[in-house]
């Protein structure tokens, strides 16, 4: 069993105090845009961990790096976007990573079709050959178990 631990929440006077900045500091940073902390019934800002996370990012890229706050505000923006683009490309990895995989047992599938009728036909022409690649039956040839073994087979690309 897992245990949770209920999300603490900070008063503005404590986010100050831990980042060593003034309190209205922190009310110009929400009045900009940067940080979006919650309220409570009484309208007190509640800091979450998160809001914590987000406030350090723009205390560091305003105090240390020097930028300022419509620079931060573009920066941040920028970062969502890029964030938001990854999640679209995974998707998208996702899904053609599936739809290779599909074909290829496709692929397979018709491999091991067109070998049973290749069967059939020489049969047909009065030959004895294997009826599946994996269980030959007499006469037995190494090279006809070699040339047919499915999980063997690669294909390999070549870059342009």
């Amino acid at each position: 069993m897992k245990i949770r631990r209920k999300k603490g929440f900070f008063s503005i006077s404590a986010v100050a105090k831990i980042f060593s900045v003034h309190q209205q500091t922190v009310r110009l940073y929400e009045k900009q845009g940067l940080i979006s902390p919650k309220r409570s019934s009484g309208n007190t800002r509640l800091f979450s961990e998160e809001d914590i996370d987000q406030l350090e990012e723009v205390i560091y890229l305003t105090h240390e790096m020097g930028i300022n706050l419509a620079g931060v505000e573009m920066i941040l923006r920028l970062k969502k976007q890029i964030k938001k683009m990854q999640n679209e490309m995974n998707k998208i990895f996702d899904t053609t990573q599936q739809e290779l995989e599909e074909e290829n047992e496709k692929s397979k599938e018709v491999v091991q079709n067109s070998y049973q009728r290749l069967l059939q036909l020489k049969n047909k022409d009065g030959h004895k050959t294997p009826t599946s690649p994996t269980t030959p039956q007499t006469p037995y040839h190494k090279e006809d178990e070699e040339s047919v073994d499915l999980d063997k087979w690669e294909i390999e690309y070549e870059d342009d």
